[in-house]
């Protein structure tokens, strides 16, 4: 059984026992998280899609910690103008156990 889950404007396949890497998200570690923006579920019964959510739907899970991820560089460059810009970011990010899965 999975589910595909909208978190922070981006789509995730979600599916109980496993780990989601997520943006960032205002909650403490060990925190419940509820999430009701549920577009797909699979079980063994069929598919369920959502007109864009699906009805009663709903993941849970749990905050197992934040983080930061690995380093992006981003180079611009014009040929034969003398401009170079080099700029690091690092994504943080949020690791949530996804618990369990109503449909």
């Amino acid at each position: 059984m999975y589910a595909v889950v909208e978190i922070g404007g981006k789509q995730y396949k979600a599916e109980e026992g496993k780990f989601l890497k997520v943006e960032r998200l205002h909650a403490d570690e060990g925190q419940p998280v509820d999430i009701d923006t549920v577009l797909m579920v699979r079980d063994d019964a069929g598919i369920k899609v959502g007109a864009p959510y699906v009805t009663g739907a709903k993941v849970k899970a749990v905050v197992s910690g934040h983080g930061k991820d690995r380093k992006v560089i981003v180079f611009k460059y014009k040929r034969r103008k003398n401009y170079r810009r080099k700029q690091g970011h690092r994504q943080q990010y949020t690791l949530l156990k996804v618990e369990q899965i109503q449909a």
